[in-house]
Order: structure tokens, then C-alpha cells, then sequence
């Protein structure tokens, strides 16, 4: 504290006001332009009609830095309305952008929403992708980065580079609602696409050998799980979805829809070109995309190794003990699990336990969905809107019931209630013949079994 005399008046200056005096986060701008578009995306098949953002399949990848203030401007140019989720971000504050039906209003044709949220604490490898309808079958996805601030350690070395690969199952911009209300499921893709590019081995990534590189691998498809692996090299899996984990070693990933690793690569290996196979799993037909690794060295030749695969393409025990060996590195920077699961979940007392199976049938002849046999029906207006409003009317909660029952499947405005922090467990069940997704949206959840 200070004091001095100005024209015969004493002032007083409290020299603590300058610690509350700080830089705001950095903010990024950004326009995204939704449109349709014909892309060869296959050899021998017809350019197919994809959904693109700023006229590029994948849309841009935005880079971030943890805590950034992201403001998107999205313009909506298709004959449909046209919704964006943040898989995987955990938006501050900012629940009613997370782009799932039912909280966000879609964006109109002709129209334009902008999107305005912190990213808050947070690193790691994401993906956004449209939410409405069968749209993401199409395209209309791209990759989420973001970075730890320069201060903050990362729990291993600089990589020499950092490589984004989306794959998915992909399919075109057909109506597959129509299909879907005709009581008709969805036909099979055409094929596998590594970053919105179906043919095999017309694309390349270059490497010098002797260094290490980070793959960032998001499936972003539609329905199938993808394998990857890089012939004759291990995969060194350091993150999932924001969460770095126990550095273990793999030949293989299986990396289902809607999840998002990271890899470290060593180029160990005499200088060739090797292949970066992407291949279908759990299917009676596979399907297969190969990526060239170049090594940059003059003597690399070219190798004639094929995408051979280890295991069988049916191999569900495989996936799932792999599925098990992936632990949380709980000493690491970057985002935390909630302290009484990381810590003490066998402490804490479970507020309700949910069983939650998925079922398929059709229903007023049109092909449906649902959990514990109710089948979600869209809302003219946002749930959260008539929550917040107190609108009468839209939904009903607790109309999903705990456990499965033996009854049939109905339609439904359906919402689950619970109550603000109780401790829930969740056990899904799936009795379907084909793998089931959950996107839990908003939630950073744990594994336990």
C-alpha cells in the first residue's frame, strides 16, 4: 500500500488490484461451410455424394491449445437441417452446444449457428461429426486436436511428427432414412476410407527412419469396428480420447466407432515402404484399406507385404482382452478422472445401478431402436429447452425402465432421470448380432468391467 499527495490531497493506491489483472484465454475463429458434393472416393464406383465442410472431406481438423475459447460459425447450405457434435469434449459450461438432438435445435437449411465454448482443461486426440439423421454416413466429419500449454509435461518425448488418420466404414449421401422407414436396415459401405480417401494405397505418409511419430486414429464410421496396425512395427499406445494411458505395446488395435487413440511408431525397420493396414472386423465380408508408410531413406525399396492379418476377422476375445489391458495413467498431466472413481470406487456407494439393453425390431412398419424396449421419438422442441422453460408436454421422464422387461418396443419421447451427483453405474447389454456404440455424451466416464 502507497500513499502520495496530489494538488494538497492524499491518495491511497492498493498495489494488490495488479494480481487480479489477467490475459484472457486465447480465442479462435473459425467458418465452416456445410455443403453437398460428388467425390470418387473408390476406384471402378461413380463419384458418391458426400456431405463437406469448407469443401473438403474430412472438414478441417481444428488445433487447439487446452483452455482455448473456440468460436465456430456454422452455415448450414444443405436441403436438410444439419446438426455437429464434439465427440469426446467435454464443453465448460456450454451443455446446450454438445450438438445431440433433443438439447441443440438443428440448424436450418439456409441457415447459420455459431457455436461459442471453452475447451477448458483438456488434451488429446477428438473428432466432430453430424448427429442428425444418417448424416455421418456421408461425410461431414473431422479431427479434433489439442495441445498441452507449453508448461504443462506431456508423458513422453516430442514425437518428430504428428499424423491424423480418420477411418470409418463409409456408405454416401443417399437417403438411408427413407431405407431405415421403409422397415429396411441400412445396406452395407462400400468400402473402408482413411481421411475421406477409399483407394488403397493412392496415398502415402513419409518418415525418416530411426525416429519416433505419433498417430492420432479416430474411427469415425458409421457402424463397423476397423483394425490398424503398421506391418512389421509396434504400436505404443499412449492416449484415449483426452486421457493418457499405461504405455503398452500392441501389433494391432481394434478401434470401434467413436473412439479415438493415440500411437507412437518407432521406423525400426530397414528402409521400405510399408503398409498401414485398415482392415473391418466382425464381418462376414471384410474389407481392407492400405496406407504406404515411405521411408525417406534414398536405399528404400519398395515392399510387396500385404495387408496379411494375424487374427481372425471374427475374433471377439481378442478385442475385448485388449479392451481390458488399456489403464488411466493416473500420475500424468492432462485431464483427471473424477477423484472417487480414479481413487476410491470401491468406496463409494452406488446410488442406482442401470441395466440398459439394446434391442431392434420394427415398428409401424419402419426400422427402429431402442433401450430396455423404448424407442427415442424427436421432440419438436429441445429437452432442454422445455426443461429450462418449464414446457409441458415434451417429454416424459422416467419412461425408460432400469432393467430390460419382456415387453415390446414402443415409441417414445423418452428421458432417464436421475439426480444431481449420485453415483451411478451402468451395465450394457447387447443381444443383437452386431456391435452396439454408446456415446455417452458429456460424460468422462471409467471402465470398471
Amino acid at each position: 500500500m502507497a500513499w502520495w499527495p496530489d494538488g494538497g490531497v492524499w491518495m491511497m493506491m492498493t498495489m494488490t488490484i495488479i494480481s487480479f489483472v489477467q490475459a484472457e484465454e486465447p480465442y479462435r475463429f473459425l467458418d465452416f461451410r456445410v455443403t453437398y458434393g460428388k467425390v470418387a472416393l473408390f476406384e471402378n464406383i461413380p463419384p458418391s455424394r458426400v456431405i463437406l465442410i469448407n469443401e473438403k472431406i474430412p472438414g478441417p481438423e481444428l488445433r487447439l491449445v487446452t483452455n482455448d475459447n473456440l468460436i465456430i460459425n456454422v452455415h448450414n447450405d444443405l436441403d436438410e437441417p444439419f446438426l455437429l457434435a464434439w465427440n469426446g469434449l467435454h464443453l465448460k459450461g456450454n451443455s446446450y452446444q454438445d450438438g445431440v438432438y433433443g438439447t441443440t435445435c438443428p440448424i436450418p437449411p439456409g441457415k447459420n449457428y455459431t457455436y461459442a465454448f471453452h475447451v477448458g482443461d483438456q488434451v488429446g486426440s477428438f473428432f466432430y461429426f453430424p448427429s442428425l439423421a444418417v448424416q455421418k454416413a456421408a461425410g461431414g466429419y473431422g479431427a479434433i486436436r489439442i495441445l498441452s500449454r507449453p508448461d504443462i509435461p506431456v508423458p513422453f518425448p516430442q514425437p518428430a511428427g504428428d499424423f491424423t488418420l480418420l477411418i470409418g466404414d463409409f456408405y454416401d449421401g443417399n437417403d438411408h432414412k427413407a431405407r431405415l422407414d421403409g422397415g429396411r436396415m441400412i445396406p452395407r459401405g462400400y468400402g473402408v476410407v482413411v481421411n475421406g480417401d477409399g483407394n488403397s494405397a493412392s496415398n502415402s505418409i513419409t518418415v525418416d527412419k530411426g525416429k519416433t511419430y505419433r498417430f492420432r486414429i479416430s474411427n469415425v464410421g458409421l457402424q463397423l469396428s476397423l483394425s490398424f496396425k503398421i506391418l512389421y512395427h509396434m504400436l505404443k499406445l499412449v492416449e484415449v480420447e483426452g486421457t493418457y494411458t499405461i504405455q503398452s505395446m500392441y501389433t494391432s488395435l481394434d478401434i470401434h466407432v467413436g473412439q479415438s487413440f493415440s500411437v507412437l511408431v518407432t521406423m525400426d525397420q530397414p528402409p521400405k515402404n510399408y503398409s498401414i493396414v485398415v482392415h473391418t472386423r466382425f464381418t462376414e465380408v471384410g474389407s481392407t484399406h492400405v496406407v504406404i508408410l515411405n521411408y525417406s531413406s534414398p536405399n528404400s525399396k519398395s515392399s510387396k507385404s500385404g495387408p496379411n492379418r494375424e487374427q481372425d476377422d471374427n475374433d471377439i476375445d481378442l478385442s475385448i482382452k485388449q479392451a481390458r489391458s488399456i489403464k488411466t495413467n493416473l500420475t500424468a498431466s492432462g485431464q483427471r478422472q473424477n477423484a472417487q472413481g480414479s481413487s476410491h470406487y470401491g468406496r463409494v456407494k452406488i446410488s442406482r445401478t442401470l441395466i440398459l439393453e439394446s434391442s431392434a425390431g420394427v415398428v409401424n412398419r419402419k426400422q427402429r431402436y431402442g433401450i430396455n424396449g423404448v424407442s427415442f421419438v424427436p421432440a419438436d422442441t429441445p429437452l432442454k429447452l422445455a426443461y429450462y422453460f418449464k414446457i409441458k408436454g415434451v417429454y416424459k421422464v422416467g419412461s425408460i425402465p432400469d432393467k430390460p422387461g419382456r415387453e415390446g418396443m414402443r415409441l417414445e419421447t423418452a428421458v432417464m432421470g436421475v439426480h444431481h451427483k449420485d453415483f451411478i453405474e451402468i451395465v450394457f447389454q447387447n443381444r443383437e448380432k452386431i456391435i452396439q456404440t454408446y456415446h455417452l455424451d458429456g460424460h468422462n466416464f471409467w471402465v470398471v468391467g
